[in-house]
């Protein structure tokens, strides 16, 4: 079986309300991932924030001085997002990708694409009620097909983020189209605390999707839990032969007081030293997601 990859995602739009570690200055972000590279992470995942409040930032700048901090220190790979629902346009989804993409310095390895529409409204059942009722994050064909084309031909490599089976079926789609390279990379994406747009996060919920990945399919396939602890999932997914999505931009894991996510990142790769599968190296991660 191939080595573990463990990706960091390392502080999406995650506040500091329940854990002062979420990392939000590309200086916080960079020495963030610097531990979690010690520990045995390979793919660092980010949002620009603002250095001082945490809001998030568009700013290619943000983008680009956390990727060349990262890249002057260490060989991870690294994902900046395209900035979900939070942007006007396809278009400024993109722009801070193309602007890294021109300098080696502070080129992203990989950009994400989540292969669906779906509502992102969040339910408090303590409420009873909808935070929102209105938040619908709009990924149509054409902007999904515009995002795959962009981003190879800046020279970057796609990531498909795959919220249900209908985005499995979609990525393969992109794949026979020729949109999508392969060996492909994505994530299963689950979710809790009152978002449905994923599977629950329980291993239920992880097979439910990971069944559905056509054997033909060149698919390394890693697996998150917004909103929820990962680790429940954990063994179940390394024993299937998917690799790991952790950080505290999904879930501040109070259960093991206030973690870094390097202390994530080393649990999991105890786990998988525990089950056989040793963790893959930046190296070795560009070799099997066909980098190199």
């Amino acid at each position: 079986m191939e080595k573990l990859i463990i990706e960091v995602r390392i502080n999406e739009y995650a506040s500091r309300k329940y854990n002062p570690n979420v990392p939000f200055s590309p200086e916080e972000i960079c020495d963030e991932a610097l531990r979690c590279w010690r520990q045995g992470a390979a793919i660092i995942h980010y949002h620009a924030r603002d250095p001082r409040s945490g809001s998030p930032s568009s700013l290619s700048e943000h983008y680009a001085d956390t990727a060349q901090r990262i890249h002057d220190k260490s060989d991870l790979i690294v994902m900046p997002t395209l900035g979900a629902w939070t942007l006007p346009s396809p278009e400024a989804r993109m722009s801070h990708i193309i602007d890294m993409a021109q300098d080696r310095a502070t080129f992203p390895d990989f950009a994400p694409i989540d292969m669906t529409t779906s509502n992102v409204d969040i339910y408090d059942s303590g409420k009873r009620r909808f935070l929102t009722d209105d938040v619908v994050y709009m990924n149509p064909t054409k902007t999904l097909r515009y995002f795959a084309e962009t981003i190879r031909g800046a020279g970057v490599r796609p990531y498909v983020a795959l919220w249900n089976v209908g985005s499995i079926r979609l990525s393969a789609a992109f794949v026979e189209a020729g949109l999508l390279p392969q060996p492909l990379y994505g994530g299963i994406v689950l979710s809790e605390a009152g978002l449905f747009a994923g599977n629950p996060g329980t291993v239920r919920g992880m097979e439910a999707m990971a069944d559905f990945i056509p054997p033909e399919l060149q698919l390394r396939w890693s697996v998150m839990c917004v909103g929820g602890n990962l680790f429940p999932m954990v063994g179940a997914t390394i024993e299937r032969g998917g690799h790991i999505a952790i950080g505290l931009g999904d879930y501040p894991y109070l259960e093991l007081g206030t973690p870094r996510n390097a202390d994530l990142v080393e649990r999991i790769a105890q786990i998988g030293h525990e089950m056989g599968r040793e963790t893959a190296t930046p190296t070795e991660t560009r070799k099997i997601l066909g980098l190199l």
